[in-house]
């Protein structure tokens, strides 16, 4: 019977719109970009959210070596990991880590601030970080998006 005058509208894989847009991260701070960047992954900025679908626009993060952290975080914060041997517990600063990869702290903020289960898994193969101002994906259009917080 369909006597309501409004019908609560789900997206799903084939009804999602997916956009590309590029964030430059030059001069931004590392928290506040990587939760504005999971929000657009995930979808939230978009009125047709659905928790349970891949509704969110693909993400392209240049200028990652330019991130800045607040405080003595660059120095004092520590990635860690481990091996799986014995004793193979190791230790990173941040300003460690943009030496080898830069790329690899805007991905593992974002990464956290997305769902643990499989379909964040999907999620985080929509974002795509690069160190420098170039990217491969001019085919894709990708707008240019500005945040604010």
């Amino acid at each position: 019977m369909d006597t309501l005058s409004y019908k609560t509208i789900s997206a799903n894989k084939a009804t999602a719109q997916k956009d590309w847009v590029v964030i430059d991260a030059e001069n931004q701070v590392l928290g506040r970009l990587a939760s504005q960047a999971a929000k657009i992954i995930r979808g939230k900025n978009k009125a047709n959210f659905t928790p349970n679908v891949d509704c969110g626009d693909n993400v392209i993060i240049i200028n990652a070596d330019k991130i800045k952290l607040t405080g003595k975080k660059m120095t004092d914060k520590v990635y860690v990991r481990h091996t799986g041997y014995p004793g193979g517990q190791r230790f990173r600063t941040p300003r460690e880590m943009m030496a080898k990869n830069p790329a690899f702290i805007l991905e593992h903020a974002i990464k956290g601030m997305l769902p643990k289960n499989r379909l964040g898994s999907r999620l985080f193969t929509n974002l795509y970080v690069y160190a420098g101002t170039q990217h491969p994906h001019a085919s894709q259009q990708p707008k240019e998006i500005k945040l604010d917080y």
